[in-house]
């Protein structure tokens, strides 16, 4: 109950603030919270809106799919191996530390326009966060139960799949969860260069026309959908360590 109450009072000093700081930017930088519902009220009921949405998800779905397959592949694999685990692991992060906006260039000359550019610069969002997390919780595992493994005769994927994997389920879900987000903002940043759908091009086109309520609707609508998605996770991830 009590987090519930800390909840309300925290979205309406948020909505507070928001109507402040309309009251000093004016209409020109912002919309008003009932502007902004009004707007989304509209956008809601528009067929042509969940067009763009459906697009957007088609391409963020392949590329969260992508994104953990891959991301755990990598991530088991050095993991448990020492050797390609420590040469890899700066490689990694100092990919992981690129502006991934620098790579736009090289997704559309592979890729082209459309679908696979976003699915593409989507994965490359959230797949380095699953791959080190899930590296590292594979790491973190005490070696008494490696030596279990190869006392028991496991074979590598065996001892991957029945023992490495469980126990570095934890790292592993906190992983997913970051590059969840990550692919998300990836796949939109897609959508802002290289299609004429999704949200992100709703974005652009709405801020090129300097549409404040329909920027400010679409902006509502990443944040609930993000943050409704974001407290689920972080929900599981927060079992799964305290069961670990």
């Amino acid at each position: 109950m009590t987090r519930r109450l800390d909840s309300l009072w925290f979205a309406l000093g948020v909505i507070a603030l928001w109507q402040a700081l309309y009251q000093i930017a004016g209409d020109e930088a912002l919309a008003s919270p009932w502007q902004t519902l009004r707007q989304a009220a509209e956008m809601l009921a528009s067929a042509g809106f969940w067009n763009h949405v459906e697009a957007t998800f088609e391409a963020f779905g392949w590329a969260v799919l992508l994104s953990i397959v891959l991301g755990l592949a990598i991530g088991l694999v050095l993991g448990f191996s020492k050797l390609a685990g420590e040469v890899f692991e700066p490689i990694l992060n100092a990919l992981y530390a690129i502006p991934k906006i620098t790579l736009y260039p090289v997704i559309l000359l592979f890729f082209g326009l459309g679908l696979p550019a976003k699915v593409a610069f989507g994965t490359i969002h959230g797949i380095f966060p699953i791959i080190l997390l899930s590296m590292n919780g594979v790491r973190s595992i005490r070696p008494v139960v490696r030596k279990t493994a190869r006392a028991l005769g496991l074979s590598g994927s065996e001892t991957i799949r029945t023992i490495l994997l469980p126990a570095a389920l934890p790292e592993i879900f906190s992983g997913i969860r970051i590059g969840f987000a990550l692919t998300l903002l990836g796949t939109l940043i897609g959508e802002l260069f290289a299609s004429n759908r999704g949200i992100g091009f709703l974005l652009l086109r709405a801020a090129d026309r300097q549409d404040v309520p329909m920027t400010m609707a679409l902006i509502l609508f990443l944040f609930v959908i993000a943050a409704a998605a974001g407290a689920g996770l972080l929900a599981i991830d927060r079992k799964l360590h305290h069961k670990a």
